[in-house]
């Protein structure tokens, strides 16, 4: 899984979960959409979806529900 993250341009990713509501929360920084998006079709990516279906929100081929998130505060 991470070097298919690496290959389709992710870095800094991190996952993280708010122990009162058990809302997982990730954050990944991509060089490129399309490349990014093309991890999605891959065999390791479909297997983690399966293998984490029973503990997060998901779309009906097993992805990850996403909601975008209103940015309220950045600093570089």
């Amino acid at each position: 899984m991470i070097d298919m993250i690496h290959e389709h341009g992710g870095k800094n990713y991190t996952i993280a979960l708010d122990p009162e509501t058990l809302i997982l929360f990730g954050y990944i920084e991509i060089e490129d959409e399309e490349l990014w998006s093309k991890g999605a079709d891959t065999a390791i990516n479909r297997k983690w979806w399966d293998f984490m279906a029973d503990i997060m929100e998901t779309n009906p081929d097993n992805s990850p529900v996403s909601k975008d998130l209103k940015v309220l505060f950045h600093l570089d």
